[in-house]
């Protein structure tokens, strides 16, 4: 016999010693033991696992906040939900449910198979939760287990399905479950829902508004008309339509009917009992920072047992609370002039020692406006950015074009559209009301807060380094544009945020992130650990101490001074605090400090209906819209109402009396050196002009602005005695190139950072 016949005989012999190991009969016989195996396995499964009593999660509990001093703010209970018995949801109603979650609820016998294997195998291999289950294994998932995805679990679920589908009727079964499952706002069981969405009881619900809530089934938070996003506002209108579709084909709802219903949006969310007023938005701060540092969802806090201890001090925020009543809320007139609708106010006072928000202003109660003026980052903060990019050039020893290093006493050209130098984007930014100063100094620029001037510096540091310090320094900058625009305050920010920024320069440079919660424990487990408000040194020393005297001047010799240096209370202290105006007036601020307290007031222009502009195009509801005229007055300027609401509370909340302690040698505070007399240059326009659009600030006005921001005739001197702050008299003697190219549009919907957040 040769090799290869040899070969092949012995490959002949190995493919017979396989058959004879892997017949199909003994396939077949272990295919059909393992069925057994997993049958008898089954069946004393089902023998030992018995309906067991109900959850205890499901006995709900409040969750309980408290004040700084111990003293109860709210109580977020009992529980939001009600049982009501199936008899009072309409029939088809009802449907609605099964239709979305388990069309073959009334015929199976409470397991989907396929599903529940399915989910098995998703759990085995790292894939997550399952789905396919029924209403019945959905309802004991809720009532009888908990929400672990682990294999035991599911078998019990399918056993304890299997026996309840025998024990209990398919109607006490949809009514258990309509009344355990969580809808989102807080809301358990049809009937808060009912109440949370529509604003009806569950008797009164129709068919197109109970698809709505059994789509809402899948994902509560995502699909929250108020919350969500476009993708989840897409979603949640396909589940309603898959809800509705589903319900024909089963014969539950007239094909004519259905195509005569339309997507009913909810109602804007209200808050639960014991958070009206300003209540409602610091519980709502509070939950939010403890789901995120728990990492926990919405439904899991929502089962209740916190106790949550804010950092809000009552007396404080009693005295924010009257001081934006008294210096704003009782000058409008709502009856005889609609503007005075649109204005939203927005607060927040933080201690800069510990970082803790000792008051928080959100609006006028969540009744009324649901969103937070205090925590909404929509509006622009206009000038009161130009702290930011005084600090990132001294921090950074930044210099001018022609090499002098910046301080408080550096020298800019301050004409009005003065185009930026070095800028690879044309820039060139117009002064409140078309002011020229010529010559200044920072800190007189700072004080009457000249556009031209910061647009120039911020070129001169780098916008990257400035948008990099705002980061630094407590600004969400992700995602935005690193371009001399932003020297305008053209970025969205909120009070919250803003008064982090200015306490990190209080604090001299060592990073604050304001903290709403003092503590939080949940029932039977130790107190949770918050992040530290107190960071590390994120600019320097001298850099955070020379801002802050810097803005000393802006409250002794500027745009604040009417308002805050002379008020009740203020006349000893030392403040430091800039005002800002945005672009077509559609925001004012005024964000200062003392040693011991900063706060940050925000002013927001935003529709409170639909109706038609002046202009003759529709303005909605919660667009952004001018504040000019509110009050009966002309622009709101930073220096006018949001500055005495500032002085009122900080006047009637300050102890006594305090003093800087700063680390510099330049600035309003203290005596400076000898002036500079080597200005930034100002030159022609870059030869590669992008289109821009028109910026406003607090700069004096020519047209009647409040009393507070009335600039005298002649603009007082500089601490260091600058002549050149008194503004030419004569027009500007350089060519207006802006004449035929705007500056960008960065308000409202063209922000580079604009996000819809209601």
């Amino acid at each position: 016999m040769g090799r290869a016949e040899a070969r092949r005989a012995q490959r002949r012999a190995e493919k017979s010693g396989i058959r004879r190991l892997f017949t199909w009969r003994k396939l077949l016989g272990t295919a059909l033991g393992v069925i057994l195996l997993g049958m008898g396995a089954f069946a004393v499964l089902y023998m030992l696992v018995d309906v067991p009593e109900g959850n205890p999660k499901m006995e709900l509990q409040a969750n309980v906040y408290k004040y700084a001093d111990g003293s109860l703010l709210a109580r977020t209970g009992e529980v939001n939900r009600e049982i009501v018995s199936l008899a009072e949801v309409p029939k088809e109603v009802q449907d609605t449910f099964v239709a979305a979650e388990n069309k073959s609820f009334y015929d199976d016998h409470g397991v989907d198979f396929k599903g529940t294997a399915r989910g098995l195998l998703n759990t085995l291999s790292g894939k997550g939760k399952q789905g396919g289950s029924t209403i019945t294994q959905q309802y004991v998932k809720n009532y009888y287990l908990d929400q672990d995805q682990t294999v035991s679990r599911k078998l019990k679920e399918l056993v304890i399905s299997l026996k309840l589908d025998q024990k209990k009727t398919k109607k006490e079964i949809l009514a258990g479950y309509i009344n355990t499952s969580y809808f989102g706002r807080g809301a358990w069981g049809i009937q808060a829902a009912a109440q949370a969405y529509y604003g009806v009881d569950a008797k009164d619900l129709n068919v197109s508004q109970g698809a709505y809530l059994a789509a809402l089934l899948q994902a509560p938070s995502q699909y929250d008309w108020a919350v969500a996003g476009p993708n989840g506002k897409r979603l949640v209108k396909a589940r309603w339509a898959y809800t509705l579709d589903n319900m024909v084909e089963e014969g539950w709802l007239d094909a004519g009917k259905r195509k005569g219903l339309t997507f009913p949006k909810p109602r804007d969310p209200k808050p639960l009992n014991g958070t009206a007023g300003q209540k409602g938005y610091i519980v709502d701060a509070a939950s939010k920072a403890v789901i995120k540092q728990m990492g926990i969802s919405e439904d899991q806090f929502d089962l209740g047992g916190w106790t949550i201890t804010v950092n809000i001090d009552k007396k404080k925020q009693k005295q924010l609370e009257k001081s934006v009543g008294t210096k704003l809320l009782d000058k409008l007139d709502t009856k005889k002039r609609k503007l005075d609708k649109d204005i939203q106010a927005g607060a927040a006072s933080v201690d800069p020692k510990t970082g803790a928000v000792v008051a928080l202003y959100g609006g006028r109660g969540q009744n009324e406006h649901w969103i937070s003026n205090a925590g909404r980052k929509d509006f622009q903060p206009a000038s009161t950015f130009k702290p930011v990019i005084l600090a990132a050039a001294l921090d950074q020893k930044s210099k001018t074009q022609d090499g002098e290093q910046i301080t408080a006493n550096t020298r800019y050209d301050g004409t009005s559209k003065r185009p930026v130098v070095g800028s690879d984007r044309y820039f060139a930014p117009e002064n409140e009301d078309d002011h020229d100063y010529g010559q200044v100094t920072v800190q007189t620029a700072m004080n009457q807060s000249v556009n031209s001037v910061f647009a120039q510096m911020g070129v001169d540091v780098g916008m990257n380094k400035v948008m990099e310090t705002a980061g630094k320094l407590g600004m969400d900058v992700e995602g935005l544009p690193a371009v001399p625009a932003q020297t305008l305050g053209s970025m969205g920010a909120s009070p919250l945020e803003m008064a982090g920024i200015y306490a990190t320069l209080d604090n001299h440079g060592k990073k604050v992130t304001p903290q709403i919660v003092k503590s939080a424990v949940h029932q039977g487990d130790e107190p949770l650990k918050m992040p530290d408000a107190i960071g590390d040194q994120v600019i320097s020393r001298q850099a955070a101490d020379s801002v802050t005297s810097v803005l000393t001047g802006v409250v002794d010799d500027g745009t604040a001074r009417g308002s805050v240096r002379n008020a009740e209370g203020l006349l000893e202290q030392d403040i430091a605090g800039k005002t800002g105006t945005s672009d077509d007036n559609k925001s004012a601020w005024f964000t200062g400090y003392t040693p011991d307290l900063v706060t940050s007031v925000g002013l927001f222009g935003e529709a409170a209906f639909d109706r038609t502009g002046d202009d003759g195009k529709k303005v909605k509801k919660y667009a952004q819209v001018t504040l000019q005229g509110a009050g009966g007055g002309g622009r709101v300027n930073g220096g006018g109402f949001p500055a005495e609401i500032w002085a009122d509370y900080m006047g009637h909340s300050l102890a006594k009396a305090s003093k800087f302690v700063l680390d510099t040698d330049m600035g309003a505070a203290v005596s400076p050196p000898p002036a500079s007399h080597s200005p930034s240059p100002s030159t022609s326009a870059s030869e590669d002009p992008t289109p821009s659009g028109k910026p406003s600030d607090d700069t004096p006005s020519s047209e009647p602005p409040p009393a507070s921001e009335t600039p005298p005739s002649s603009p007082p001197a500089s601490p260091s005695g600058d002549p050149s702050s008194e503004p030419p008299t004569g027009p500007s003697t350089e060519p207006d190139p802006s004449a035929s190219i705007e500056l960008p549009d960065l308000s409202g919907n063209n922000r580079p950072d604009n996000s819809d957040d209601r």
